[in-house]
């Protein structure tokens, strides 16, 4: 179990399949509501408080978990004040979300409202060892009003590392919906800033 600090209200969790072995819990159970799940979550709050100093006493927390398909999972914990006169629970402040990405577009766009975010997704990308190279065959980088736009045109949909993608980017920019006639506006309007061989210049190694 890997915890990682995002910012001051948000956390990533990456469980593998063998954290989930040691608790007896199996794929179904921690995607369902069982009281065994329910429980997990809980114990990886109070987990994260030792040892990254995350406190979640008297925070609502929404907990986000994507399961990857090599087996393992990444649980996002976010944490926010409640008003200022509401006194609930703990277990009744916690919402949990379970979903998987949907993996049927060929074309997608993400934003980043700051180069520094954009890099950092790289960053990170790279320290997870992400062949971004290979996930589609064309990427580029467009400024757009104040905004980054990441591009990814024929995405490869059987590459096996796309679900580990979309989960890491997530955390860094916001999905671009209508991707296609975005991009049309990118394309008019918007300035690139990254063509593809910049990109993969800075992927192996600048």
């Amino acid at each position: 179990m890997r915890f990682e600090k995002i910012n001051e209200n948000k956390i990533r969790i990456t469980l593998s399949h063998q954290d989930l072995e040691a608790k007896h819990i199996d794929f179904h159970s921690f995607m369902s509501s069982s009281l065994d799940s329910q429980d997990l979550f809980f114990d990886m709050l109070d987990e994260a408080e030792k040892q990254i100093g995350f406190v979640t006493k008297d925070y609502r927390i929404r907990i986000e978990a994507l399961a990857m398909s090599e087996g393992d999972f990444i649980v996002t914990v976010t944490r926010s004040l409640p008003e200022a006169t509401e006194k609930i629970p703990l277990k009744k402040k916690v919402k949990i979300k379970r979903k998987s990405p949907s993996l049927d577009n060929s074309l997608v766009v993400y934003c980043f409202y700051s180069l520094d975010d954009f890099f950092a997704f790289m960053d990170y990308s790279k320290k997870l060892k992400l062949p971004l190279a290979s996930i589609a065959k064309s990427m580029m980088v467009y400024e757009y009003k104040n905004a980054f736009y990441f591009v990814l045109d024929d995405i490869h949909l059987e590459n096996s590392s796309l679900k580990v993608f979309f989960a890491a980017i997530t955390e860094f920019a916001s999905h671009v919906s209508c991707s296609n006639l975005f991009l049309s506006k990118l394309m008019e309007c918007g300035k690139v800033l990254m063509k593809q061989a910049g990109i993969k210049k800075y992927i192996k190694g600048a």
